[in-house]
Protein backbone atom coordinates (compact mmCIF):
# COMPACT_ATOMS: atom_id res chain seq x y z
CA UNK A 1 0.00 0.00 0.00
CA UNK A 2 1.50 3.55 -0.96
CA UNK A 3 1.67 5.66 1.98
CA UNK A 4 2.16 9.44 1.82
CA UNK A 5 5.26 9.86 3.53
CA UNK A 6 3.51 12.50 6.04
CA UNK A 7 0.78 10.30 7.05
CA UNK A 8 0.02 10.26 10.70
CA UNK A 9 -0.18 6.15 10.45
CA UNK A 10 2.87 4.93 9.08
CA UNK A 11 4.27 1.74 10.75
CA UNK A 12 6.17 4.48 12.90
CA UNK A 13 3.44 6.46 13.75
CA UNK A 14 1.41 3.26 15.17
CA UNK A 15 4.56 2.43 16.99
CA UNK A 16 4.19 6.14 18.57
CA UNK A 17 0.56 5.62 19.11
CA UNK A 18 0.89 2.15 20.80
CA UNK A 19 3.52 3.63 22.87
CA UNK A 20 1.32 6.23 23.88
CA UNK A 21 -1.65 4.08 25.17
CA UNK A 22 0.49 1.97 26.93
CA UNK A 23 2.74 4.66 28.92
CA UNK A 24 -1.12 5.73 30.01
CA UNK A 25 -2.77 7.97 27.45
CA UNK A 26 -6.60 6.95 27.44
CA UNK A 27 -7.75 5.48 24.21
CA UNK A 28 -9.81 9.00 23.17
CA UNK A 29 -7.17 10.81 23.97
CA UNK A 30 -4.38 9.33 21.54
CA UNK A 31 -7.34 8.42 18.86
CA UNK A 32 -7.92 12.89 18.95
CA UNK A 33 -4.28 12.85 18.93
CA UNK A 34 -3.55 10.83 15.91
CA UNK A 35 -6.39 11.86 14.20
CA UNK A 36 -8.19 8.68 13.80
CA UNK A 37 -10.93 6.53 15.59
CA UNK A 38 -10.39 5.06 19.10
CA UNK A 39 -11.36 1.38 16.97
CA UNK A 40 -8.60 2.25 15.31
CA UNK A 41 -6.37 3.05 18.18
CA UNK A 42 -7.53 -0.29 19.40
CA UNK A 43 -6.92 -2.70 16.65
CA UNK A 44 -2.83 -1.36 16.76
CA UNK A 45 -2.67 -1.94 20.53
CA UNK A 46 -4.49 -5.61 19.95
CA UNK A 47 -1.69 -6.49 16.85
CA UNK A 48 1.30 -4.99 18.64
CA UNK A 49 -0.21 -7.13 22.00
CA UNK A 50 -0.46 -10.11 19.50
CA UNK A 51 2.91 -9.64 17.35
CA UNK A 52 5.02 -7.04 18.40
CA UNK A 53 6.21 -4.03 16.19
CA UNK A 54 5.75 -6.75 13.08
CA UNK A 55 1.87 -6.92 13.82
CA UNK A 56 2.06 -2.78 12.99
CA UNK A 57 3.42 -3.53 9.34
CA UNK A 58 0.19 -3.71 6.67
CA UNK A 59 -0.65 -6.65 5.69
CA UNK A 60 -2.20 -8.10 2.53
CA UNK A 61 -5.74 -7.06 1.61
CA UNK A 62 -6.66 -10.52 0.01
CA UNK A 63 -8.65 -12.58 1.95
CA UNK A 64 -7.41 -15.61 3.77
CA UNK A 65 -9.33 -17.60 2.13
CA UNK A 66 -11.68 -17.84 -1.09
CA UNK A 67 -14.68 -20.39 -1.90
CA UNK A 68 -14.30 -22.53 -4.42
CA UNK A 69 -10.33 -22.25 -4.57
CA UNK A 70 -8.09 -24.84 -6.57
CA UNK A 71 -6.16 -26.75 -3.93
CA UNK A 72 -2.56 -25.99 -5.07
CA UNK A 73 -1.92 -30.24 -5.11
CA UNK A 74 -4.37 -30.06 -8.10
CA UNK A 75 -2.09 -27.15 -9.64
CA UNK A 76 1.10 -28.66 -8.95
CA UNK A 77 0.05 -32.11 -10.74
CA UNK A 78 -1.18 -30.39 -13.95
CA UNK A 79 2.05 -28.68 -13.98
CA UNK A 80 3.90 -31.69 -13.72
CA UNK A 81 1.85 -34.15 -16.21
CA UNK A 82 2.81 -30.81 -18.51
CA UNK A 83 6.35 -30.44 -17.70
CA UNK A 84 7.14 -34.19 -17.94
CA UNK A 85 5.00 -35.57 -20.39
CA UNK A 86 4.82 -32.65 -22.69
CA UNK A 87 0.56 -32.72 -23.09
CA UNK A 88 -1.57 -30.78 -24.61
CA UNK A 89 -3.28 -28.45 -22.12
CA UNK A 90 -6.49 -29.85 -22.90
CA UNK A 91 -5.77 -33.03 -22.32
CA UNK A 92 -4.20 -32.08 -19.03
CA UNK A 93 -7.44 -30.28 -18.40
CA UNK A 94 -9.17 -33.59 -18.82
CA UNK A 95 -7.29 -35.44 -16.63
CA UNK A 96 -6.91 -33.20 -13.73
CA UNK A 97 -10.70 -32.42 -14.01
CA UNK A 98 -10.76 -28.80 -14.68
CA UNK A 99 -11.66 -26.52 -18.12
CA UNK A 100 -9.08 -26.20 -20.61
CA UNK A 101 -9.02 -22.62 -20.16
CA UNK A 102 -8.36 -22.74 -16.91
CA UNK A 103 -5.96 -25.47 -17.09
CA UNK A 104 -4.17 -23.19 -19.70
CA UNK A 105 -3.47 -20.13 -17.07
CA UNK A 106 -2.32 -22.38 -14.66
CA UNK A 107 -0.03 -23.33 -17.43
CA UNK A 108 1.34 -19.65 -18.81
CA UNK A 109 1.71 -19.08 -14.82
CA UNK A 110 3.92 -21.92 -14.38
CA UNK A 111 5.99 -20.35 -17.36
CA UNK A 112 4.86 -23.33 -19.78
CA UNK A 113 2.14 -21.71 -22.11
CA UNK A 114 4.31 -22.90 -24.76
CA UNK A 115 6.29 -25.67 -24.70
CA UNK A 116 10.06 -25.83 -25.37
CA UNK A 117 11.78 -27.89 -28.20
CA UNK A 118 12.77 -31.35 -26.80
CA UNK A 119 15.87 -31.09 -27.81
CA UNK A 120 16.20 -27.00 -26.28
CA UNK A 121 17.85 -28.42 -23.08
CA UNK A 122 20.29 -30.56 -24.55
CA UNK A 123 24.32 -29.03 -24.04
CA UNK A 124 25.61 -28.09 -26.85
CA UNK A 125 28.30 -30.67 -28.18
CA UNK A 126 31.25 -29.30 -29.18
CA UNK A 127 33.69 -31.32 -31.63
CA UNK A 128 36.84 -30.57 -33.80
CA UNK A 129 38.55 -32.87 -36.09
CA UNK A 130 42.23 -33.80 -34.76
CA UNK A 131 44.03 -32.94 -38.37
CA UNK A 132 42.81 -31.11 -41.58
CA UNK A 133 41.05 -33.06 -44.10
CA UNK A 134 39.40 -35.61 -41.41
CA UNK A 135 36.46 -34.41 -42.17
CA UNK A 136 34.63 -31.58 -44.70
CA UNK A 137 31.63 -30.26 -44.27
CA UNK A 138 29.78 -29.68 -47.40
CA UNK A 139 26.69 -27.38 -47.83
CA UNK A 140 24.49 -24.71 -50.46
CA UNK A 141 23.64 -21.46 -49.71
CA UNK A 142 21.09 -19.71 -52.12
CA UNK A 143 21.11 -15.89 -53.15
CA UNK A 144 19.02 -14.18 -55.22
CA UNK A 145 20.06 -12.25 -58.28
CA UNK A 146 19.76 -8.60 -58.78
CA UNK A 147 20.50 -5.66 -60.61
CA UNK A 148 20.57 -3.02 -58.22
CA UNK A 149 20.79 -2.35 -54.38
CA UNK A 150 19.17 -4.64 -52.33
CA UNK A 151 16.43 -4.03 -49.48
CA UNK A 152 18.88 -5.57 -46.95
CA UNK A 153 21.11 -2.67 -47.90
CA UNK A 154 18.33 0.43 -48.36
CA UNK A 155 16.32 -0.93 -45.70
CA UNK A 156 13.37 -0.56 -48.14
CA UNK A 157 11.49 -2.08 -50.76
CA UNK A 158 10.52 1.14 -52.16
CA UNK A 159 11.47 2.05 -56.07
CA UNK A 160 13.06 -1.51 -56.49
CA UNK A 161 12.05 -3.84 -59.71
CA UNK A 162 10.14 -6.96 -59.21
CA UNK A 163 11.38 -8.40 -62.14
CA UNK A 164 12.87 -12.13 -60.85
CA UNK A 165 16.44 -12.86 -62.24
CA UNK A 166 16.99 -16.24 -60.68
CA UNK A 167 19.07 -17.39 -57.99
CA UNK A 168 23.06 -17.99 -57.48
CA UNK A 169 23.62 -21.22 -55.58
CA UNK A 170 26.96 -20.78 -53.51
CA UNK A 171 28.73 -24.54 -52.65
CA UNK A 172 30.65 -24.13 -49.70
CA UNK A 173 33.48 -26.76 -48.85
CA UNK A 174 35.18 -26.24 -45.24
CA UNK A 175 37.84 -28.15 -43.27
CA UNK A 176 36.60 -29.33 -39.93
CA UNK A 177 39.92 -28.64 -38.45
CA UNK A 178 41.30 -25.85 -39.78
CA UNK A 179 37.90 -24.23 -41.26
CA UNK A 180 39.57 -23.38 -44.28
CA UNK A 181 37.11 -23.26 -46.50
CA UNK A 182 36.57 -23.42 -50.68
CA UNK A 183 33.38 -21.51 -52.09
CA UNK A 184 32.05 -21.37 -55.81
CA UNK A 185 29.01 -19.61 -57.24
CA UNK A 186 27.75 -21.99 -59.58
CA UNK A 187 24.01 -21.74 -61.40
CA UNK A 188 22.22 -24.71 -59.77
CA UNK A 189 22.53 -27.54 -57.26
CA UNK A 190 22.00 -30.54 -59.16
CA UNK A 191 24.01 -33.46 -58.97
CA UNK A 192 26.64 -32.94 -61.91
CA UNK A 193 26.67 -29.83 -60.25
CA UNK A 194 27.78 -31.16 -56.72
CA UNK A 195 30.03 -33.44 -57.97
CA UNK A 196 31.84 -31.34 -60.35
CA UNK A 197 32.55 -28.68 -57.10
CA UNK A 198 33.19 -31.80 -54.53
CA UNK A 199 36.26 -32.78 -57.75
CA UNK A 200 37.63 -28.91 -57.58
CA UNK A 201 37.46 -28.84 -53.87
CA UNK A 202 39.45 -32.10 -53.29
CA UNK A 203 41.92 -30.72 -55.56
CA UNK A 204 41.87 -27.38 -53.88
CA UNK A 205 42.63 -29.40 -50.47
CA UNK A 206 45.16 -31.62 -51.96
CA UNK A 207 47.14 -28.65 -53.46
CA UNK A 208 47.67 -27.28 -49.79
CA UNK A 209 48.81 -31.08 -48.64
CA UNK A 210 45.30 -31.65 -47.31
CA UNK A 211 43.87 -35.41 -48.02
CA UNK A 212 40.34 -35.75 -47.66
CA UNK A 213 38.74 -38.79 -45.87
CA UNK A 214 35.18 -38.03 -44.82
CA UNK A 215 32.58 -35.60 -46.17
CA UNK A 216 29.25 -34.44 -44.48
CA UNK A 217 26.70 -33.18 -46.27
CA UNK A 218 22.84 -32.62 -45.82
CA UNK A 219 20.39 -34.90 -47.44
CA UNK A 220 20.00 -32.90 -50.50
CA UNK A 221 19.33 -34.94 -53.74
CA UNK A 222 22.24 -33.64 -54.84
CA UNK A 223 24.50 -35.45 -52.47
CA UNK A 224 22.26 -38.58 -52.19
CA UNK A 225 22.81 -39.24 -55.87
CA UNK A 226 24.89 -42.09 -57.16
CA UNK A 227 26.87 -39.81 -59.19
CA UNK A 228 27.88 -38.07 -55.42
CA UNK A 229 28.43 -40.94 -54.21
CA UNK A 230 30.75 -42.56 -57.50
CA UNK A 231 32.74 -39.62 -57.11
CA UNK A 232 33.35 -40.08 -53.16
CA UNK A 233 34.83 -43.90 -54.18
CA UNK A 234 36.91 -42.66 -56.43
CA UNK A 235 38.25 -40.09 -54.28
CA UNK A 236 38.90 -42.86 -51.72
CA UNK A 237 36.02 -40.41 -48.76
CA UNK A 238 33.77 -41.80 -46.76
CA UNK A 239 30.35 -40.33 -46.68
CA UNK A 240 28.61 -38.75 -44.05
CA UNK A 241 25.11 -37.28 -43.65
CA UNK A 242 22.88 -35.25 -41.35
CA UNK A 243 20.28 -36.20 -38.97
CA UNK A 244 17.32 -35.05 -40.75
CA UNK A 245 15.53 -31.64 -40.11
CA UNK A 246 19.18 -31.16 -37.74
CA UNK A 247 21.08 -28.69 -39.57
CA UNK A 248 23.47 -28.46 -36.30
CA UNK A 249 25.05 -31.21 -37.09
CA UNK A 250 26.43 -30.11 -40.14
CA UNK A 251 27.23 -26.63 -37.97
CA UNK A 252 30.71 -25.50 -39.18
CA UNK A 253 29.35 -24.94 -42.61
CA UNK A 254 25.76 -23.88 -41.63
CA UNK A 255 28.42 -20.98 -39.16
CA UNK A 256 30.68 -20.57 -42.11
CA UNK A 257 28.12 -19.57 -44.31
CA UNK A 258 26.18 -17.05 -41.86
CA UNK A 259 29.71 -15.04 -42.24
CA UNK A 260 30.13 -15.78 -45.60
CA UNK A 261 26.52 -13.86 -45.96
CA UNK A 262 27.05 -10.96 -43.40
CA UNK A 263 30.75 -10.00 -44.55
CA UNK A 264 30.40 -10.65 -48.17
CA UNK A 265 26.80 -11.23 -49.44
CA UNK A 266 25.29 -8.75 -47.45
CA UNK A 267 28.85 -7.03 -46.32
CA UNK A 268 28.53 -3.69 -48.69
CA UNK A 269 26.44 -2.18 -51.57
CA UNK A 270 26.77 -3.96 -54.39
CA UNK A 271 25.46 -2.61 -57.81
CA UNK A 272 24.51 -6.19 -58.63
CA UNK A 273 24.81 -9.99 -58.41
CA UNK A 274 27.69 -9.72 -60.65
CA UNK A 275 29.77 -7.28 -58.86
CA UNK A 276 28.86 -9.30 -55.70
CA UNK A 277 30.47 -12.48 -57.47
CA UNK A 278 33.56 -11.25 -58.76
CA UNK A 279 34.66 -9.70 -55.06
CA UNK A 280 34.17 -13.03 -53.21
CA UNK A 281 37.51 -14.82 -54.78
CA UNK A 282 39.28 -11.23 -52.55
CA UNK A 283 37.13 -12.23 -49.63
CA UNK A 284 37.84 -15.76 -49.31
CA UNK A 285 41.38 -15.33 -49.74
CA UNK A 286 41.37 -12.51 -46.85
CA UNK A 287 38.81 -15.35 -44.95
CA UNK A 288 41.67 -18.10 -45.45
CA UNK A 289 44.28 -15.90 -45.11
CA UNK A 290 43.93 -13.08 -42.98
CA UNK A 291 41.03 -12.96 -41.25
CA UNK A 292 41.71 -14.23 -37.46
CA UNK A 293 39.21 -17.26 -36.84
CA UNK A 294 38.17 -16.69 -32.66
CA UNK A 295 37.95 -20.96 -32.37
CA UNK A 296 41.73 -20.91 -33.92
CA UNK A 297 42.55 -18.58 -31.41
CA UNK A 298 42.67 -15.10 -33.45
CA UNK A 299 44.63 -17.09 -36.13
CA UNK A 300 43.39 -17.34 -39.52
CA UNK A 301 42.80 -20.72 -41.14
CA UNK A 302 45.60 -21.05 -43.44
CA UNK A 303 48.14 -21.62 -40.40
CA UNK A 304 46.53 -24.91 -39.16
CA UNK A 305 46.77 -26.53 -43.31
CA UNK A 306 50.27 -28.40 -43.95
CA UNK A 307 50.75 -25.97 -47.51
CA UNK A 308 49.79 -22.81 -45.58
CA UNK A 309 51.74 -20.42 -47.80
CA UNK A 310 50.65 -22.00 -50.92
CA UNK A 311 47.49 -19.38 -51.13
CA UNK A 312 45.44 -20.41 -54.40
CA UNK A 313 43.05 -18.38 -55.17
CA UNK A 314 39.35 -19.15 -55.54
CA UNK A 315 37.52 -19.23 -58.93
CA UNK A 316 33.48 -19.02 -59.13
Amino acid sequence: MDVHKNARLTPAGRVELVRAVLEGATVPQVAEAFRTTPKTVRKWVRRFEAAGEAGLLDRSSAPHRKAGRTPQELIDRGVALRRDHRLHHAEVAAQVGVAPSTMSRWLRRAGLGKLPRPDADEPARRYERQAAGELVHLDIKKLARFQEVGHRITGTRKGQKKAHVGYDLVHVAIDDYSRAAYVEVLPNEQAVTAVGFLRRALHWFEQHGVHVLRIMTDNGSCYVSKAFAAELRRAGARHLRTRPFTPKTNGKAERFIGTLAREWAYGRPYPNSATRNAVLPCWLDHYNGVRPHSALGRSPPMTRLPNRDNVVRIHS
